[in-house]
């Protein structure tokens, strides 16, 4: 359990507030293994029922700018470790999920004071076995909303999963992965610390910070996809012309700067 010792308690907590105290409970949760480094990417953030009300209405640029945030700073780690070196002893870091979760709570059971705010996180939507997570509170005190609270509480506010419209296998630094595309249009690419992407690959700078784009059309179900890069991209074993989009068949392999290539499957 980690616990923050230092800070007084605040009168008010504000945004900057939550978004740090969630990259320190990411710090904090980080479960290192052989080739990777996960962190965690579920956060249940408890505040009194005063701080609550005053910041429901703006909660989700709260969580837009937390996701920003968390984004970065795994960037900035993975960047620091230089990953981008053949045979580093460095190790990528990474979430078990497409993007973070985060939800605030109103605590209405007196356990979280005011100018206090309480975190609980997960490494993924599923806990691991043997792995409770991350606790972390501003203030000096043993954090006191029960994991059985916290797992009661994400249930009721757990949105249905997405709809997969497309699988994305490959293998980068980080060892074989599966991107699950349940978006119109995703980004891939290294990314930066400036620059989101909706699939970071951990691989060398001769992949663009944003490689590719795909495109998804509603009407019809069919992807298309667009080379934005400088080392180029394949398409079953033919080079993109850059900037043109082109029809991406149902399966299909996508060669990366000769780097490394992703297997695209649709689904129907």
């Amino acid at each position: 359990m980690a616990r923050g010792g230092t800070k007084q308690p605040l009168t008010r907590i504000s945004g900057q507030t939550i978004v740090d105290e969630l990259i320190r409970n990411m710090e904090l949760g980080r479960l290192e293994m052989a080739y990777s480094v996960l962190l965690p990417c579920v956060f249940s953030v408890y505040l009194h029922p005063e701080e609550y009300q005053r910041l429901a209405s703006v909660q989700d640029f709260i969580k837009e700018d937390a996701r920003r945030a968390l984004a970065a700073r795994m960037s900035a780690w993975n960047n620091a470790n230089s990953l981008f070196r053949r045979g580093s002893a460095h190790k990528p870091h990474r979430i078990a999920q497409n993007d973070w979760w985060i939800e605030l709570f109103s605590d209405s059971e007196g356990s979280v004071p005011q100018g206090d705010v309480e975190i609980h996180s997960e490494l993924n939507d599923v806990p691991q076995p043997g792995y409770r997570g991350a606790k972390t509170t501003l203030i000096d005190r043993e954090p006191s909303v029960t994991a059985a609270r916290v797992a009661r509480d994400r249930a009721g506010t757990r949105h249905p999963p997405d709809k997969v419209f497309a699988e994305i296998r490959y293998r980068d630094d980080s060892g074989p992965q599966t991107f699950l595309v349940t978006q119109n249009e995703i980004s891939i690419g290294r990314g930066g610390e400036d620059l989101w992407v909706d699939l970071p690959l951990y691989a060398s700078d001769e992949v663009s910070r944003e490689h590719l784009r795909l495109r998804r059309d509603p009407a019809s179900g069919r992807f298309v996809i667009q080379d934005q890069s400088r080392n180029g991209t394949w398409l079953n074993g033919r080079r993109l012309t850059q900037g043109v989009e082109e029809t991406l068949p149902e399966r299909a392999e996508i060669g990366i700067a000769e780097v490394l290539k992703l297997s695209f499957e649709a689904r129907k």
